[in-house]
């Protein structure tokens, strides 16, 4: 096949299986669908699996097939690894077969027999099997994406994503949110389908729950929330550590080889370790057909000339088991709706993406949420890929019809003087934006400022995630509160931040793109929110405090170095009351009291009038004194 329209596709990169899809029909076609590409054994899935174990890495089904004997050399769901640092994963680290380490600056690495890869690395070259699917069946170079990722991704991940893609051959048009690409995927050629929607989507790895409002073809995103570390995989790793005391004793009566349990209560044997999470998956998917919930799938590990390890499961006693797992969504759900403003009857669809939403469990789940049926009707693990084929379509100008409005999922800002954090981008603002303040110095001839970028939804800068820093030297000294500096926060249709600061009357600039080492953990962005809530009345007397001592501190400052005017200018008694309004203000300073504060900035203001005006006089007669030496010495 060989076309002259630009091919731009899009690429579901996931923590179980990823596609690659694209839209084949000539702008103005009346059908314009997007197509799942298959590899040469005629399946749309690309397993994200990679091994290492012969001369060069081995990607897809092939990889999936040597999980178990080539456990050690063997890599999978390195979605969730993604911009992550080593002690963010010390609890995933023990229930994987293969190492987790960590290197010099605490990011995490994946050994993999005598090689050290990176997340980045691997997801690379499962990017780069997608990159020949896809050459293969279009018979062109395809050099152009767009990839998709939780909506929860912070920017870490998401720079990850975009970086393991430029290392897999690809441009990178766009990082598109996955629940996002769902609502595309349902909405199109739909133009009387308006409406309001909730994704949930339940992928290998991530959970999020997306609020989309449909209208004319214009897909606006209200609100979204997630759990980056909450999937199918934990659905199999309740069911491994369902069946993992059983399967200690059976191994050491029935193979004499006992598998000793480490101090986390994980098989220590990364080949055990692999089989029984296999057997786990094989039982997990079966349990999707079952016709009812009596009925049982049998959690089979069999090993050459060795007896084989079983033991069944119903249907209820499997929903039994992940229902916990699957209730930690609906917190989400719900804080996305409150988000969006909305209630449950608002709703007109709620649909469901994701392999994993296949189970009975995870509908009836959903249902329970939202209080009505979902929409099952969607391909669960294509219509992601096919979302994404659908904005790479609109990026190559093929659908100029369709409009993509996203959000970021947290607030972005910075810290000023005193601790406190000043908001820029506020979560769930609409993406791309541009958001511009200015601010000023706090002491007399400061030639620089720190920026310190924040992210999180507390108000003082310690409670809340450091992304970066800069400093921004070169301005002129000047007294305070006279240079003006004006702070920028960008970021762009991918959700990426860049963030600028320059001088305005000396036109220095600095500026960064924020490229943290490595991102939130799923816990930390629960604390994040959940803290804001919270402590929202702590937070606001906080600010109170600290706003109060900083209006205060510069007029103390003024105050002090004016003590001997006052005194050369004013009676003494009138001079002592404001060195008194100044003591007092002193000590409400050393206090936690903003009211009193305020109030003694007050009553010294009121005590230095009269001061004001005296010093003003003073300056003038000393002003004009000057001008008549200089002409009667000219």
């Amino acid at each position: 096949m060989s076309s002259a329209r630009e091919i731009i596709v899009g690429i579901d990169l996931g923590t179980t299986n990823s596609l690659v899809a694209w839209v084949p029909a000539p702008k103005g076609s009346p059908d314009r669908k997007p197509v799942v590409l298959k590899s040469s054994d005629g399946s749309a899935l690309v397993p994200s699996v990679v091994t290492v174990s012969g001369t060069s890495p081995v990607v897809g089904q092939v990889a999936k097939h040597r999980k178990v004997r080539d456990a050690r050399t063997t890599a999978f769901s390195v979605k969730r690894l993604l911009g992550r640092s080593f002690s963010d994963l010390k609890t995933e680290a023990q229930s994987l077969p293969y190492e987790l380490i960590s290197d010099a600056s605490g990011l995490v690495r994946i050994r993999l027999g005598d090689q050290v890869f990176s997340a980045i690395e691997i997801s690379a070259l499962i990017l780069k099997e997608l990159k020949k699917v896809a050459e293969s069946q279009l018979e062109v170079p395809v050099r152009k994406a767009v990839i998709t990722v939780p909506a929860y991704f912070n920017d870490s991940q998401r720079q990850a994503t975009r970086t393991a893609g430029r290392l897999a051959g690809f441009e990178v048009l766009r990082i598109l949110n996955e629940p996002t690409a769902a609502a595309l995927a349902y909405g199109l050629g739909a133009k009387d389908r308006d409406g309001l929607i909730a994704v949930y989507d339940l992928g290998g790895g991530t959970f999020d729950l997306s609020i989309l409002k449909l209208h004319e073809g214009i897909f606006e995103v209200l609100s979204t929330h997630g759990d980056t570390q909450l999937g199918g995989d934990d659905l199999d790793q309740a069911l491994v550590a369902w069946a993992t005391p059983d399967f200690i004793r059976f191994s050491a009566e029935r193979w004499a080889r006992p598998l000793l349990r480490n101090g986390a209560g994980q098989i220590e044997d990364p080949l055990a370790r692999a089989e029984l999470i296999e057997a786990a998956e094989k039982a997990k998917n079966q349990i999707s057909g079952l016709k009812a919930g009596s009925d049982t799938v049998e959690l089979l590990v069999k090993r050459d000339g060795l007896p084989s390890f079983s033991k069944k499961i119903t249907g209820d006693e499997f929903n039994s088991l992940v229902r916990p797992v699957l209730e930690r969504t609906r917190a989400a759900c719900e804080a996305a709706m409150k988000d969006a403003g909305l209630s449950n009857s608002d709703l007109t669809e709620v649909i469901l993406v994701g392999g994993p939403t296949r189970l009975p469990i995870v509908q009836k789940v959903a249902e329970e949420i939202f209080g009505r049926k979902p929409n099952t009707s969607m391909h669960p693990d294509e219509v992601v890929a096919e979302g994404a084929a659908i904005q790479a379509d609109i990026l190559a100008g093929g659908n100029p019809d369709l409009l993509l409005l996203d959000v970021v999922p947290l607030t972005l800002g910075m810290e000023t003087y005193g601790g406190l954090v000043s908001p820029f981008i506020h979560r769930n603002s609409r993406i791309p934006t541009s958001v511009s303040e200015n601010f000023t110095t706090f002491m007399d001839n400061q030639t620089g400022v720190d920026i310190h970028v924040l992210q999180g939804e507390r108000d003082r800068a310690e409670d809340n995630r450091s992304l970066a820093r800069f400093k921004l030297s070169g301005i002129e000294p000047k007294p305070a509160g006279f240079p003006r500096i004006e702070v920028t926060f960008l970021i762009d249709a991918d959700g990426i931040l860049q963030v600028s600061a320059r001088d305005l009357q000396t036109g220095r600039e600095q500026s960064i793109e924020v490229k943290p080492s490595f991102g939130l953990t799923d816990a930390e962005v629960e604390k994040m929110l959940l803290d804001s809530m919270d402590h929202a009345e702590a937070d606001i007397a906080t600010r109170r405090l600290v706003e109060a001592k900083n209006e205060a501190e510069p007029i103390l400052r003024t105050a002090e170095a004016k003590i001997a005017d006052a005194f050369r200018l004013l009676p003494q008694d009138e001079a002592k009351v404001i060195e008194g309004r100044m003591t007092d203000l002193k000590q409400a300073m050393a206090g936690q009291d903003p009211d009193q504060i305020r109030e003694g900035l007050a009553a010294l203001n009121r005590s230095t009038v009269r001061l004001a005006e005296l010093l003003i006089k003073d300056a003038l007669n000393q002003a004009r004194e000057g001008r008549g030496k200089n002409g009667e010495h000219s």
